[in-house]
């Protein structure tokens, strides 16, 4: 079995969506392809930018499934650890994802001995997925959480709009890419912007 990282992963399987759907189309870079991720969003690109129909996002969709069904995403460097660690203190972890929660739960197991205490996948619908409040707002029901009492981690602007939609905190997770433009926008707009998963193992753990 082949361990990939989970964004390159995303990317190979969208340019092989690309090469069934839109063979006249010249592939884009992994840049490029964050940069749309980005914003306006991973389903904005499908639907707006590559104008597929809803016929065509089912068969983009089914390639990624085959793609995670047969390929599993590592975690970052230093990761594992932080989420087991962090568990073992008692702090609640819940995934806001464009991947299948099974897929979520699977890559937990493997790689950190745990399970997300929530997980809000690709399967729900549209209006829930981010970034939609409706995953913040189960989180804060289920557990009797108030907004000051969490911490958004995302390294896309999806993830910020959905934590500012409920006066949630964000953390811009540096470490996933390196493009100035997006760093730069996460830093003006979070609350906290971390380069290295070290820097923010010591604040979330402190």
């Amino acid at each position: 079995m082949t361990v990939i990282s989970s964004t390159v992963l995303f990317m190979i399987s969208f340019i092989e969506a690309m090469s069934t759907l839109r063979p006249e189309t010249e592939p884009i870079s992994l840049e490029e392809f964050v940069q749309y991720c980005f914003s306006p969003g991973f389903s904005a690109l499908c639907s707006d930018i590559m104008g597929f129909s809803q016929e065509e996002q089912a068969v983009q969709y089914q390639i990624w499934l085959n793609y995670v069904e047969s390929q599993t995403p590592r975690f970052f460097a230093g990761m594992p650890e932080l989420i087991t660690d962090y568990k073992h203190q008692d702090g609640l972890i819940c995934v806001v994802s464009h991947s299948e929660s099974r897929q979520i739960l699977r890559d937990y197991r493997n790689h950190c001995n745990v399970e997300p205490d929530m997980v809000f996948g690709w399967e729900l619908e549209a209006s829930k997925r981010k970034p939609s409040p409706y995953p913040l707002e189960k989180i804060m029901s289920t557990f009797t959480l108030n907004p000051s009492e969490m911490l958004v981690v995302d390294d896309l602007k999806p993830g910020l709009d959905m934590a500012r939609s409920s006066g949630v905190d964000f953390a811009g997770a540096g470490w996933s890419h390196n493009i100035a433009e997006i760093a730069s926008y996460m830093r003006k707009h979070g609350d906290y912007y971390f380069e290295k998963v070290a820097t923010f193992r010591d604040f979330i753990l402190s």
